[in-house]
């Protein structure tokens, strides 16, 4: 069942008051706050036409782009530009929609802004400044858009990479929709095979080999996985890595973090405790965003010069545990001493077991060959000052991360589709259990399919519930 309706989960007056807002005539300024070349006032609704008419001084023809004077109260022009009308339903949000391009000049976009909003309220009272993303949510609503396609629109926006941009706009033309509804297609025809077959229970004996069944269930269950292998990796191009440097002071922490954003971000003196606070930076390795996080060395509070290294220490393991890989940086040239690797020791014990960590051996340039044999067994060895071994720890950061080089169809994707399919994932696994026992239950096997296929549903917006709605939308930006 389709749960669009903004209603869902309230109280009926709650609900008739959120289905009244979905149909109130909403304007708003869908261009960048500041001064610009050009700026748009962009209007959705029933029956546009009285605004056409009060703003615009005609009726426009459908789609094409018009120049004229934009009028307001009295006919006093506010500005010449361009305007086009789309009626519904041939529109980005699936009704009216009437989008005015001035000039880009704040104080004058809000002069036609307040005119478009006085006329719509002459026509419907109801009328209103729109919220953060509503035009697009109406697309949702009117089945212009489904949610995948929704989402992308603001990932596209957002995107801080030309690769996370190039996946976003395949997102947002339904490359990953496809692909969700084929899967979602197959387990609604094994589904109907399944709870067909309940009706005829001296059947069942034999069902899954007559049927085929049993291929056809894991032939899903790797399409599955395919999905969410290439899900994850549209996740890492939205949201990138949060990777934290960390170590004792002095092995060469903020030295790696400006090798690696090839700038001198962070101040690097050969003075312990140098770095106070976290310093950060995004770069990227094959188009996916990593957030860089030089930290306070870590030492015991008696070591600590000041109140406010103690400060910066506490901070570094703060952000430790809120990592999603921690480099952990070693010096080379100090390898051996008694003191040294027992705060190593140490400062391993304290990581987070739940955090990928990656041992890496700084300082090779200071060495003599040989130095860096019989380091541990995945160890990388590196020197921030030349450069060397750079390449190696990045391609081991994108290793860790799960990340797989994104083929020209790359989609764009987020943490929530990623946990829509390991749950779909999930009930699938139970569902080869089912279908593999002697005495196979073909209701718990129906059970397990419909729970899949109202997990993946919830990607594209079929099974999904109003808060789930508000909080997407509600981090677009104004206008879109």
């Amino acid at each position: 069942m389709m749960q669009r309706s903004a209603h869902n989960g309230h109280p009926p007056m709650l609900a008739a008051e959120a289905l009244r807002r979905q149909q109130d005539p909403i304007v708003a300024v869908a261009t960048a706050a500041g001064r610009g070349a050009v700026g748009i006032v962009r209007a959705s609704g029933r029956d546009l036409a009285p605004l056409v008419t009060a703003v615009c001084g005609r009726a426009l023809v459908p789609r094409q782009a018009t120049l004229l004077p934009f009028l307001g109260e009295g006919g006093v022009e506010l500005d010449r530009g361009l305007a086009i009308h789309f009626p519904a339903p041939h529109s980005y949000t699936g009704e009216d929609v009437l989008e005015l391009q001035a000039h880009g000049g704040p104080v004058l976009l809000q002069l036609l802004l307040a005119r478009c909003l006085q006329a719509l309220q002459q026509a419907h009272p109801e009328a209103r400044l729109a919220e953060p993303g509503e035009f697009t949510q109406r697309a949702f609503l009117n089945d212009k858009l489904d949610l995948a396609q929704a989402e992308a629109v603001a990932d596209l926006i957002d995107a801080s990479t030309e690769a996370a941009a190039r996946s976003a706009a395949r997102t947002l033309a339904g490359a990953f929709s496809g692909e969700v509804h084929a899967l979602a297609a197959r387990l609604v025809r094994l589904r109907t095979l399944v709870e067909a077959t309940l009706d005829f229970p001296e059947e069942e004996i034999h069902f899954l080999e007559q049927a085929g069944a049993r291929a056809e269930l894991d032939g899903i269950v790797a399409a599955v996985d395919a999905t969410l292998a290439q899900a994850r990796s549209g996740a890492l191009l939205r949201e990138g890595l949060h990777v934290v440097l960390a170590g004792q002071p002095n092995v060469g922490k903020s030295s790696l973090l400006n090798a690696l954003a090839g700038a001198e971000l962070a101040i690097v003196t050969p003075i312990p405790g140098t770095t106070r606070d976290r310093v950060r930076e995004t770069i990227q390795i094959e188009g996916v965003p990593l957030h860089i996080v030089d930290t306070a060395g870590l030492r015991s509070d008696e070591q600590a010069a000041d109140e406010v290294e103690r400060i910066g220490i506490e901070r570094t393991w703060q952000a430790i545990g809120e990592a999603d890989a921690v480099i952990f940086l070693h010096d080379l040239t100090r390898r051996g001493e008694p003191a040294y690797e027992a705060a190593d020791r140490g400062i391993a014990a304290r990581l987070p077991a739940a955090v990928p960590r990656l041992e890496v051996y700084n300082k090779a340039d200071a060495v003599a060959a040989g130095a860096a044999a019989a380091l541990p067994a995945g160890a990388l060895v590196l020197s921030a000052r030349t450069a060397a071994g750079l390449d190696t720890l990045r391609g081991a950061l994108l290793a860790e991360a799960g990340w797989q080089a994104a083929p020209e169809g790359a989609v764009i994707a987020r943490t929530r589709h990623v946990l829509a399919i390991r749950r779909a994932q999930a009930h699938l696994a139970r569902a080869v259990e089912h279908a593999a026992a002697r005495d196979t239950a073909l209701d718990l096997l129906a059970e397990e399919l419909r729970l899949a296929h109202h997990a993946l549903g919830e990607i594209t917006g079929e099974f999904t519930g109003e808060d789930l709605l508000g909080e997407i939308f509600s981090r677009f930006c104004i206008g879109k």
